[in-house]
């Protein structure tokens, strides 16, 4: 199956994948956001604020999307359509009898409490609904990161369980609250 490259917009934000173009404009996000973000992401590779890493994983990234796997997405705002202020990327897509997969994302902290992670979700979601006419979406959550269990709340996240130690993050295994959405119009 193949698919034309998302560009999605909502009434602020655009969304898409990135090109080799965004590359300084994405390790510049992940830099000035790494103290930010270290709590809530795996260990960083040591490669990871490289241009050489990124000039790699953006190939990667448009990859998988051709071959069905995963939408990695950069969020900008329409009046700065060259500066990223976060990310959600949904991996893992399986197709067949399941037809799911997963979200993760990420915001600067710059720009928190302004409803742009809320706004670039809900269009995001439309998209993987729609386009990708996926069925289900999972969300996983630490219990103590309750800014995530909220906006996931908002828009419609069922929990669904409680994982213990469910993902090595930031080198240590870390509880983690299940949640999913399901696609009402999904079309077999």
């Amino acid at each position: 199956m193949i698919y034309e490259l998302p560009l999605i917009t909502s009434d602020r934000l655009l969304l898409r994948l990135a090109t080799t173009y965004d590359i300084p404009q994405i390790i510049n996000y992940f830099t000035e956001n790494k103290t930010y973000l270290t709590p809530f992401y795996p260990q960083w590779n040591e490669k990871f604020f490289t241009q050489e890493y990124w000039q790699i994983q953006v190939e990667i990234d448009l990859q998988e999307f051709i071959n069905d796997l995963a939408l990695k997405l950069f969020i900008f705002v329409q009046s700065e359509p060259t500066t990223i202020i976060g990310n959600i990327n949904f991996r893992n897509i399986i197709r067949g009898a399941a037809q799911f997969c997963s979200v993760g994302y990420s915001i600067a902290e710059t720009e928190q409490s302004k409803g742009y992670m809320t706004e670039a979700l809900n269009a995001a979601i439309e998209y993987v609904f729609q386009e990708l006419n996926l069925h289900r979406i999972m969300a996983n959550y630490m219990p103590h990161n309750q800014r995530s269990g909220n906006l996931l709340k908002r828009l419609g996240f069922v929990v669904e369980g409680y994982a213990r130690d469910y993902l090595l993050i930031n080198g240590q295994w870390q509880d983690h609250i299940l949640t999913s959405l399901t696609n009402p119009n999904w079309q077999p």
